[in-house]
């Protein structure tokens, strides 16, 4: 597009926003995931005289994708700077982890915090390009004053989201920004480039990976491949993941059994099995794993510390090891189910919570809500209460 279209584009878009309910022949250009998302925005109630987004500070607790940034980190940064573009990576909060500008684009990004720290979830600032990329787990762009914020609608975004090479989990999102004349069709395509490096810096830097899945079908993956284990095995390296300081014999076989009556030989077989399975993964005086870990549920559990419900929902798709007879994993397990439900009864998004509930048919705390939510007459409102008192 020349400077002329993109004007025109421009006023087209403030045009729609002004016309809500006409139909206009712009309303298709737009995209469903934008006129939604201003719809959410608007809903937020986020203060009009913010100009830039909330800044925290972030945990010195390095997760895999911060550890891939440093593999990937040079190359990115040139990226930037060849384009005269800020690029940012966020996690699945939204919340930007790293970034790379110069010169006015780095100004820019400075005053609207849109550096490390800055927080960019939709309901703080409104629709944006890394927000949108989380919620539609596609490419986004997010052109000018598609923007709701209005210190941004100068500016084009393009983001894609980053999928982990293993688990094939969300783990966060890349984000190239430039001016708003600056657009170019190409730039969606030169975001999922950027993606795609971040991701192989993922594989470089996670060559001894262990990924453990302990909602619905418990499973253990390393290097990709399933690992054929017993469930007290899946249990024992749960609870490892989750200390990862490392267990003394006694501590494990506690967490483990309980008051149980089983031998601490028992223990000391299962752990010569799995060192068998795991090779030099398995550390001992303290019990600890040495490979990188990651988890369903470690990764559930940051995105509620980071208030990604949505991720949080997706992510618990069904019972935390349901048949686990461990008292430190029921304990945790309790402590997760009351964390997610406190995030239900504050979540707004209906369709965020129907998907749950596709997957989880027992979530009663989701279905409360949601008939909160729904409008009485609405029908689906019929049926929850059908299914609530049946």
């Amino acid at each position: 597009m020349n400077k002329n279209e993109l004007i025109e584009k421009r006023h087209q878009i403030e045009q729609f926003k002004y016309q809500q309910g006409a139909v206009l022949p712009q309303q298709q250009a737009l995209g469903e995931s934008i006129i939604r998302s201003w719809q959410r925005s608007a809903e937020a109630n986020i203060p009009k005289e913010r100009m830039a987004a909330p800044l925290i500070d972030l945990n010195q607790q390095k997760t895999p994708l911060q550890h891939a940034l440093i593999y990937c980190g040079d190359e990115l940064k040139a990226i930037a700077a060849q384009a005269n573009m800020v690029l940012a990576v966020g996690d699945v909060s939204s919340t930007i982890i790293w970034s790379a500008a110069q010169g006015q684009m780095q100004r820019e990004a400075e005053n609207v915090h849109f550096v490390q720290g800055g927080q960019w979830r939709e309901e703080l600032v409104g629709t944006n390009a890394l927000a949108l990329s989380l919620k539609t787990e596609q490419s986004s762009c997010v052109f000018s004053n598609e923007h709701y914020m209005p210190s941004v609608q100068n500016w084009v975004c393009y983001a894609a989201p980053i999928t982990d090479p293993y688990s094939k989990q969300i783990l966060g999102v890349v984000d190239l920004s430039t001016i708003w004349d600056q657009h170019n069709s190409l730039g969606v395509l030169a975001v999922e480039r950027c993606a795609s490096i971040i991701q192989s810096a993922l594989l470089q830097g996670q060559r001894q990976h262990l990924y453990i899945r302990a909602f619905s079908v418990p499973q253990v993956l390393f290097n990709g491949k399933v690992l054929v284990m017993t469930p007290r095995q899946i249990e024992i390296l749960t609870i490892l993941a989750l200390c990862p300081q490392g267990l003394t014999l006694d501590s494990l076989h506690q967490a483990l059994y309980g008051e149980r009556k089983v031998s601490m030989g028992t223990l000391k077989a299962e752990m010569s099995q799995l060192r068998e399975l795991l090779g030099g993964l398995l550390g001992s005086r303290p019990y600890r794993l040495l490979a990188d870990v990651e988890a369903d549920f470690l990764q559930a559990e940051h995105a509620l510390d980071c208030g990604a419900t949505t991720a949080a929902l997706k992510l618990c798709s069904g019972v935390f090891l349901a048949k686990t007879e461990s008292p430190f994993l029921a304990a945790w397990r309790d402590c997760l189910e009351s964390r997610l439900s406190d995030a239900i009864f504050k979540a707004n998004e209906t369709d965020v919570l129907l998907r749950h509930l596709a997957r989880c048919p027992e979530a009663i705390d989701a279905i409360e809500r949601l008939i909160e939510l729904m409008p009485s007459e609405h029908p689906v409102h019929q049926n929850l209460l059908k299914y609530k008192g049946g």
